[in-house]
This record gives C-alpha cells, structure tokens and sequence, in this order.
C-alpha cells in the first residue's frame, strides 16, 4: 500500500530509530528499489538525459543516442542482477553495470573536451557516487 503511493522504505544499511526504546535497526532489502546505488544510478540516467539535450541536432543518433542507453543500462543491470537470484549473476550484472557506467564517463568527458556540453560536474558527481557504491557493493558480495 505505502509503495502504491510512491514512498519507499529506507535503504539497507540505513539506520532507523525505534519510536519509543531510541533503537536502531537496518531495514531489510526487498526490492532492487530499496539499493541507494540503484538509486544512484537512476539520478544519472536522469542528469545525462537533461545534458544530451545540449547536443547539437547532428548528435541525435551519435553521442545523444549512446549515452542515454549507457546511462540507463546502469540502474538495469543492477536490477536485473539483483532479480537473478543468483550471487554469481547478480555479480556478474554489478560488473556489467560498472562497465556501462565507465561507457557513460567516457563519453561525458569527450564532450565536455569537444566543448559540447557544460555543467557536466552533477553527472561526475553521480558517477564517482556510483562507482564507489558498485565497488563496496561487489567487494561484499564477492567475500561472502
């Protein structure tokens, strides 16, 4: 009912406070949506589609088109890997979405060299976020 609405539950790893002992406890992971790095990723796919509109008409079906699906592959990975069921697949899609996010950086910074797009510091923020999250994200899973 309360995801009905648009509200999601905390993160794993975030700490919540009981009502009335002051304890704390970490919300259980339901869903793909409940990963922050999957939100992570969502706000980039989001940030690069606002700066492809930058792009010059003739970048339609180049630098526009091959972004966008690098961005968005991102956040898609992480949630297919995540529905897999799998520790192995699930890896597997993690390190497909660190390689998409490496697509998306790469492209960024050769239009922000070709002078193409500005601003572009939000979309390295979010990809820096990202890759971090990815990175401990990976580590964990593959130790376990």
């Amino acid at each position: 009912m309360v995801a009905s609405i648009g509200i999601r539950p905390p993160a794993s790893g975030t700490r919540v406070s009981g009502t009335e002992t002051g304890s704390e406890f970490v919300a259980p992971i339901k869903s793909f949506r409940d990963l922050e790095v999957w939100r992570r990723a969502m706000d980039l796919s989001h940030t690069v589609y606002d700066l492809t509109r930058q792009l010059p008409d003739d970048e339609r079906f180049g630098l526009v088109s091959q972004l966008r699906r690098s961005s968005i592959s991102v956040p898609s990975n992480i949630a297919e890997g995540f529905g897999r069921g799998s520790r192995v697949d699930y890896l597997r899609f993690l390190r497909v979405a660190r390689g998409s996010l490496y697509e998306v950086e790469t492209q960024l910074l050769f239009c922000v060299e070709r002078g193409l797009i500005r601003n572009a510091e939000k979309a390295e923020q979010h990809i820096q976020s990202c890759g971090q999250m990815l990175a401990a994200l990976i580590r964990t899973l593959e130790t376990r």
